[in-house]
């Protein structure tokens, strides 16, 4: 394992997708130093050096530093989206769905905040081409967790007068856990996924 990858606390597995190894090894430096730095002021000499690469290494596999952010944010969404549509579709009530998406986002954006936080608050460094294909996902996030609280309305589960904006509030009540988890912290994981479902339950008035 790289040096960079032991620095990630194991997220590294997270990319498995990633081929080959040392595409993968720059990926996993690329998330530590944004995640540390910032998109705009980490450069692809910082990103080959967490790696132990030559710069001229990463421009084999990446053509560009966007790129490399590119990939990391559409794999990142995708596995959002791969988890809430998971927990959406599977069989339940609304509040049993519910409480299984958002415990599970939340497990997502805390055991992998390193990735969570350069996924999800890094945007707007990408182009236009590549936001417009990440904010696609991010409709599709937005619109599982929206069919599951419209599924709750209508079978009388869930007071809710404003399902968009409720869907908003959820959706950013989990993602803000990547910008304040700590692994060194009084929480697992697991322990913040379980109160957040415990308080959207509440938002939603279940009844």
């Amino acid at each position: 394992m790289s040096t960079a990858e032991e620095r990630a606390g194991g997220e590294a597995q997270a990319w498995g997708e990633v081929t080959p190894d040392a595409a993968r090894r720059l990926l996993v430096a690329a998330v530590e130093a944004f995640a540390e730095r910032g998109y705009h002021a980490t450069t692809t000499r910082d990103i080959a050096g967490r790696a132990g690469m030559s710069p001229a290494a990463l421009y084999i596999h990446y053509k560009t530093k966007e790129e490399l952010l590119h990939r990391i944010s559409r794999i990142g969404h995708e596995k959002a989206l791969e988890i809430l549509r998971t927990a959406a579709r599977r069989e339940g009530t609304a509040r049993e769905r519910l409480a299984g998406a958002v415990s599970s986002f939340v497990r997502w954006h805390a055991g992998g905040r390193t990735t969570a936080r350069v996924v999800q608050y890094e945007l707007d460094s990408l182009g236009p081409d590549a936001r417009a294909e990440i904010l696609a996902l991010r409709r599709q996030c937005d619109a599982e967790v929206r069919a599951i609280i419209e599924d709750g309305v209508a079978a009388g589960e869930f007071d809710v007068l404003d399902v968009k904006g409720t869907t908003l509030a959820v959706l950013s009540l989990c993602i803000d856990v990547a910008r304040w988890f700590n692994v060194d912290g009084p929480w697992t994981p697991d322990e913040v996924g379980a109160l957040y479902a415990d308080l959207v339950l509440r938002m939603v008035g279940e009844k």
